[in-house]
């Protein structure tokens, strides 16, 4: 079997933004001109194809990442099937709690669609989003949305993108009129206006710029061409000498520049009035990657650590990585994965690297949202799940077992709220366990764990709409009813000096004993410095919030018992001596101990080094850590003394206050997690229901004296 389409005409992209900035409108309307739905879904109307979980459509906000497949003939080349490109897009939830879904799409996706709300502008999570999408270095197109609603301004929301996430943002197209008076788009490349007709806006109509806007989009269009030609020192040069680059060559070199994130085209139109989506996805056709025009993919042997890449190639050995896991109730477990290199086909077997295991492949589907199209063969570049893969987790790789390789991992953020969880019945105690348990495979932001000294089972997430969402999937999915306690903030703790320590564990029981020595330095672990020349020592092991640093020397430990000791130490950071919490950010080295030749153990140094940290961190000057968020607050102007003076009670640090239309101010703070419970009440109480927030982690704090005393005080 040989593939369909190929590899430098297929587009994997996401569908990014803030929530309600109308990325699953957008995504309706590319399902509905694509031709793969014949009916445009609305959110408010609940029928949308990728918001399809139950929870999604009471509440019109996207909860988990929905996979489509999708085909599109340039809009420029007419019906032409010989250039039809193949979309794989991931539309992406909005809302900070379900964060970890763009996170990781983030990271198998080529390109990304970031969708603005054309009155609000650049807001906290679009922010947050294009962090993500600036780590994975994935190359984006900007669309200005909703510039038929009243106040919308696509100048402005184009100054909010230039100013708070890149000064390298382009107009591709400028609005034919705003607000209601709103009727498409002037395209300034080609310098034509376009208005979208018929059903749907389904027939793109080409016309003369309207007297009225000539000088504005031939100023904009010379920024364009300009800030194209800055990349090619030919075409500046001609261009220069007054001579204009062709078309082709525009366009080349703005694609060149957009797959190295040196260029960020901006479209703009209004998704729900079915004005300029047509243009966006040509626009993901001529500027967004394949992956042919990606480096090849990075990672190690899963034995000897040795780097290793795999080119997008289907004669390549086969190599994914798994990115979400999903739970249907007519199939069991679907594993999404992307195709890094080689095909893989129904009936064979595949090799998960992460874990050692090797797993049969029964079957494979494409994803329609929650709709499966069975396949025979993936090939490279393709986005497609497995059912029923019994081993599988997010962030492992598989791969042909002949070439193992373990493709570089995802990382997630820690969970900032936690809240004791109590089943209703017996019945639901028994079944709520494996619930639990399927619900972390897919969302590696949520924990469970057990308070050891109550039993209870405490359950930890993003945010209150988070563990929300998870209690109302555990009943209407796993049929369990339970109940979540008062949310608690999940505290960290640290250390602010450093502290040696010398530990000797020694047990004699009448036969063979215990015997375990370790010398370990503990202190702040610093912050990575970015330098390309500098490689990082072989003895130091390090990951997001520790560092492992083994110095030692002349074999005064053997290295078999060396790991022990790294996870006896990882083990006592589970729970802190300050009040219980995690320990996070220490670096521990270990320089020197000894061991006898009968007496010593795994078990002997891992209960060694675990005792030898506990007594370093109460040396090393511990210290409480808190999540602080950042908030932005919409309000009247009238209210702004109100709301701003609540926020400075709440130990919030206000950080801007921006104008908006219509009256209104933008309030951005940071503030205690700790401090935020309950303030969506408070605000709109204060405000007579005219103002409202958005809040999302920014980042951990030490917590001031008086207060960690109290939380102290409260956990013993």
């Amino acid at each position: 079997m040989n593939r369909d389409y190929p590899l430098e005409k297929v587009r994997n992209f996401g569908i990014i933004a803030h929530i309600d900035a109308g990325k699953t409108t957008t995504s309706e309307r590319i399902l509905y001109y694509t031709g793969e739905s014949h009916k445009i879904g609305e959110v408010h109307e609940g029928n949308t194809v990728t918001d399809w979980m139950e929870q999604e459509r009471e509440r019109g906000i996207t909860i988990t990442a929905a996979a489509i497949t999708c085909f599109w003939n340039p809009s420029y080349m007419g019906a032409d099937t010989a250039f039809k490109h193949r979309f794989n897009i991931i539309d992406t939830p909005g809302h900070i709690d379900f964060t970890s879904e763009v996170q990781r799409s983030m990271r198998v996706l080529d390109g990304s669609i970031v969708v603005f709300d054309g009155v609000a502008g650049v807001e906290p999570q679009t922010e947050t989003n294009w962090r993500y999408a600036e780590d994975a270095q994935v190359p984006r197109l900007c669309f200005v949305n909703k510039l038929d609603r009243t106040g919308a301004s696509f100048e402005r929301c184009f100054a909010m993108i230039r100013d708070r996430l890149s000064k390298n943002a382009v107009r591709m197209q400028i609005p034919l009129g705003e607000e209601d008076a709103m009727e498409g788009v002037v395209d300034l490349l080609t310098m034509k206006a376009v208005r979208f007709e018929g059903e749907m806006g389904r027939d793109i109509i080409m016309g003369e710029v309207p007297a009225n806007l000539k000088t504005d989009a031939e100023k904009y269009r010379a920024e364009l061409i300009e800030a194209i030609v800055e990349h090619d020192e030919a075409m500046m040069t001609a261009y220069l000498e007054g001579k204009e680059p062709p078309m082709d060559q525009l366009k080349k070199t703005l694609r060149k520049a957009v797959i190295e994130n040196k260029i960020f085209p901006t479209f703009c139109g209004s998704a729900l009035k079915n004005k300029g989506v047509q243009l966006v996805l040509d626009g993901v056709v001529d500027y967004l990657p394949n992956p042919l025009d990606l480096p090849p993919a990075k990672g190690k042997h899963p034995d000897t650590g040795e780097g290793l890449v795999r080119k997008p190639d289907d004669a390549e050995p086969f190599s994914a990585l798994i990115f979400k896991l999903q739970t249907d109730p007519f199939v069991g477990q679907l594993s999404f994965f992307r195709v890094y290199s080689g095909t893989l086909e129904a009936g064979s077997y595949v090799y998960n690297a992460s874990n050692g295991t090797k797993e049969r492949v029964g079957r494979m589907v494409r994803l329609q949202a929650d709709k499966r199209e069975e396949i025979k063969k993936v090939f490279t570049g393709e986005i497609a799940a497995l059912v029923g893969a019994k081993n599988a987790k997010i962030g492992h790789t598989i791969c042909d077992e002949k070439s193992p390789i373990i493709l570089e991992e995802i990382k997630f953020r820690l969970p900032v709220l936690s809240a004791r969880i109590e089943p209703k019945t017996k019945g639901d105690q028994e079944r709520m366990g494996m619930a639990l348990a399927k619900l972390g495979d897919e969302d590696p932001t949520f924990r469970v764990s057990t308070d050891e000294e109550t039993g209870d089972t405490i359950v930890s997430g993003m945010g209150e709409l988070h563990l929300d969402i998870i209690t109302d999937r555990m009943r209407r999915e796993f049929n369990v009813e339970a109940t979540l306690g008062k949310p608690q903030v999940a505290y960290r703790e640290t250390i602010t000096g450093t502290a040696d320590v010398e530990n000797k564990y020694i047990k004699q029981t009448g036969g063979r004993g215990q015997y375990g020595h370790v010398k370990i330095r503990v202190k702040p672990l610093e912050p990575v410095v970015e330098d390309g020349k500098k490689k990082k020592p072989a003895n130091i092991k390090r990951e997001d919030h520790f560092e492992f640093i083994n110095n030692i020397k002349g074999g005064v430990i053997p290295n078999e018992f060396i790991p022990a000791v790294e996870k006896g130490i990882r083990e006592a950071m589970d729970r802190g001596v300050l009040a219980g919490y995690p320990l996070v950010d220490i670096s521990v080295e270990l320089y020197d101990g000894s061991y006898h030749d009968v007496d010593s153990s795994e078990i002997a140094f891992k209960i060694c080094a675990s005792q030898a940290l506990q007594e370093a961190t109460r040396q090393a000057k511990l210290a409480l850590l808190e999540p602080i968020m950042k908030i932005e607050v919409v309000t009247p102007d009238k209210f702004m003394g109100d709301v701003t003076g609540n926020l400075n009670g709440k130990r919030g640090q206000v950080q801007s206050i921006d104008d908006r239309t219509g009256g209104l101010k933008v309030i951005t703070a940071h503030v205690p997690l700790s401090e935020m419970f309950g303030y969506t009440t408070t605000l709109r109480s204060m405000t007579e229901g005219r103002a409202n927030s958005t809040m999302e982690f920014d980042h951990y704090a030490v917590v001031p004296r008086n207060v960690a005393d109290e939380v102290v005080a409260s956990r013993k």
